[in-house]
């Protein structure tokens, strides 16, 4: 089974910046759509961003274009998440996922996931 586990979580002031990794083992990616997404206290759970197995395709959430990027390491089986500008409204717990044989707007959209990563968790506050 495909396991996922996130790092990069921490504190960071307003308009600071964190890359989130997520790192992968069990199985390669190459045949996995990868996303992240958060859910902050009180609130659903959202897609933030997703990335395609093999067109590299991408879908991100409105509130987050332009200011993050996902992006894979097929080498090292991990799928980054580079936060800029962050907001003190970007704090929650942020989750990788993996879904096989998906498109990166299925899965961030519709939430089609298979396997969920621990969380990390990302607060943005002075």
């Amino acid at each position: 089974q495909l396991q996922l586990v996130e790092s990069g979580g921490g504190l960071v002031q307003p308009g600071g910046s964190l890359r989130l990794s997520c790192a992968a083992s069990g199985f390669t990616l190459d045949y996995y759509a990868i996303g992240w997404f958060r859910q902050a206290p009180g609130k659903e759970r959202e897609g933030v961003s997703c990335i395609s197995a093999s067109s590299g395709s991408t879908n991100y959430a409105d509130s987050v274009k332009g200011r993050f990027t996902i992006s894979r390491d097929y080498a090292k089986n991990t799928v980054y998440l580079q936060m800029n500008s962050l907001k003190p409204e970007d704090t929650a717990v942020y989750y990788c996922a993996g879904t096989r044989s998906t498109t990166a707007w299925a899965m961030c959209v519709l939430t089609r996931v298979d396997n969920w990563g621990q969380g990390t968790q990302v607060t943005v506050s002075s």
